[in-house]
């Protein structure tokens, strides 16, 4: 079965990197047409994509969060992180990790972990 774990501190503080490590099992990331993906919610609010990284490699980025978002992965670990720089108490909501198959579907979804950006 796939699972996917996030993991990263729970605060960070403004006009910082907020950094979170996605841990994947019981698939590989680099598995043929599969993309990895990064998705918030904000309270109150609607899901949000933040970004991909393929199964090659390849990141795509949401145009408004693109400026100040990176998505990288260490094959080796079977992991992808999200960094998300000069962060505000806007960028403050509930990050998952999902696995997404096709242009929209996720199958799979992390547990999600909060993360609050606040001096």
């Amino acid at each position: 079965q796939v699972q996917l774990q996030e993991s990263g501190p729970g605060l960070v503080k403004p006009s910082q990197t907020l950094s979170l490590t996605c841990t994947v099992s019981g698939a590989s990331i680099t598995t043929n047409n599969y993309y990895w993906s990064w998705i918030r919610q904000p309270p109150g609010k609607g899901l949000e994509w933040i970004g991909d990284i393929t199964y090659n490699g390849n990141v795509d980025y949401s145009p408004s969060l693109k400026s100040h978002t990176s998505i990288s992965r260490d094959t080796s670990k079977n992991q992808f992180t999200l960094q998300l720089s000069s962060v505000t108490p806007e960028d403050t909501a509930v990050y998952y990790c999902a696995r997404k198959v096709g242009p929209t579907h996720c199958d799979y979804w992390g547990q999600g972990t909060q993360v609050t950006v606040s001096s």
